[in-house]
């Protein structure tokens, strides 16, 4: 039996393939597998290759390591597919910013629902469209491991396209690794149920050997004052659940924070911060590229991301449980059939098996509500080809509808329509303004 197929879509996110690699191989199982690299920029295709081999070489793996810029060729016959892709890159992040910016409009992180995650979407629908296409032709059965963000968004339009998808993103995992410090437990011995909406989702039980660790999380947060300038924590003192996503991401999801200077300040939200992390990530790639022109030495380090667990479940049967981005099919009562939620799954040689948690407080289920009545909008639009629906998804959106007039909102989308152009799914190409 020949070993498993893993084919990284988006591989020239050179320091992402790097981390995952390093996880993947370091599993004595799976030293052997195959990995096809693709990427659509051969530079840095090129330097994913060479980074990966010396992986392999650290980690004493013997992996068969293939690279192409034809996507159909790295799929075929793959049995997991992981998908990375940024497109438009930092340049698309920078306009995301830019023009809604110049309308009073503040972002953080600008990858999920609101502006910026909704022009992403429609940027990244085609190329979903795209590798659906191929996965269909040359690996049907594959389990497609996406981490692209908007993660909702992206499930939502692939889970009729593609036979298996699980999105994944480390939200969870960090945030319990944060509480654990914070009420001085460790991690190993919490025990703890989420569950919501990508970004946006709820520690529901947050204990240890039964003991509830909530009120230790109370008297941490008495102790340390600094603690309530975060928007999480101001989050978890209103709503009575703890968010797992960063206060910097929660910031942009509700309606009552960033059109606020004072609140800004109290809080301490970083304004425009994901401009200056995607040009990190471009100089974190320079240092990569040149590091594999020198020769010199490569860091190879770990992630934890969940991928390489769940490829490592299945392959050798081993039971885990991680938290994926699953259609909702009667997980979470009380958010819209068909949309994507965030649960924890069962994983093992049989695949990934979602968990079914019941309904959530009502205050959590109205907030992701209004986070999946953007998610919906945007998938109709492309599906439907209907451009209006991305202008009704911002009226809808918390933060731009707390911001912006409604002919502001109309005329940004039109601006950002232009700014983008053949990115964007071709019936959302146009201007509806006047």
């Amino acid at each position: 039996m020949r070993p498993p197929k893993i084919t990284f879509i988006g591989a020239g996110s050179v320091v992402f393939t790097q981390g995952l690699l390093a996880d993947l191989l370091a599993y004595p199982e799976l030293g052997a597998v195959r990995v096809a690299l693709h990427d659509i920029d051969p530079e840095r295709l090129e330097v994913a290759e060479a980074a990966a081999h010396r992986i392999a070489a650290a980690r004493g793996a013997r992996p068969e390591i293939t690279a192409t810029l034809d996507r159909r060729a790295a799929l075929d016959g793959a049995d997991f597919v992981i998908n990375m892709i940024q497109v438009g890159g930092h340049d698309s992040t920078v306009t995301d910013f830019a023009i809604p910016a110049r309308y009073g409009l503040r972002q953080t992180i600008a990858d999920t629902i609101g502006v910026g995650g909704v022009f992403r979407a429609l940027r990244t629908f085609p190329a979903l469209d795209a590798l659906a296409a191929d996965m269909a032709a040359v690996c049907p059965d594959a389990l497609l491991l996406n981490y692209t963000n908007p993660m909702a968004m992206n499930v939502w339009y692939l889970a009729g396209k593609v036979r298996n998808v699980v999105g994944l993103c480390h939200s969870v995992y960090w945030t319990m690794r944060g509480l654990a410090d914070l009420v001085g437990v460790p991690y190993q011995e919490v025990t703890y149920l989420a569950a919501g909406v990508n970004h946006q989702a709820w520690v529901l039980r947050f204990e240890r050997d039964g003991e509830n660790l909530y009120p230790r999380l109370d008297a941490a947060i008495a102790r340390e004052p600094e603690l309530r300038r975060r928007v999480r924590v101001e989050m978890y003192r209103r709503l009575g659940s703890y968010p797992t996503e960063t206060s910097e991401h929660s910031a942009e999801y509700l309606p009552w924070l960033l059109r606020h200077d004072a609140e800004i300040d109290r809080l301490r939200i970083p304004v425009d911060a994901y401009v200056g992390i995607s040009a990190d990530n471009v100089r974190a790639y320079e240092r990569t590229r040149q590091a594999v022109r020198d020769s010199a030495e490569l860091a190879i380090a770990g992630t934890d991301e969940y991928a390489p667990q769940i490829i490592h479940s299945m392959v050798t049967g081993t039971p885990r449980v991680v938290y994926g981005n699953v259609v909702n099919d009667g997980l979470i009562a009380g958010l819209p059939a068909g949309c994507v939620v965030e649960v924890p799954c069962a994983v093992d040689s049989s695949g990934v098996r979602p968990t079914r948690v019941g309904a959530l407080p009502p205050q959590l289920a109205g907030l992701n509500r209004a986070y999946v009545n953007v998610n919906e909008l945007v998938v109709r639009a492309a599906v439907e080809g209907r451009p209006e629906h991305v202008r009704h998804a911002l009226m809808l959106d918390p933060n731009t509808s707390a911001t912006l007039s409604l002919d502001s909102i109309w005329r940004l989308c039109d601006d950002l329509v232009r700014a983008h152009g053949d990115l964007l799914p071709e019936p959302l190409r146009v201007t509806l303004a006047g």
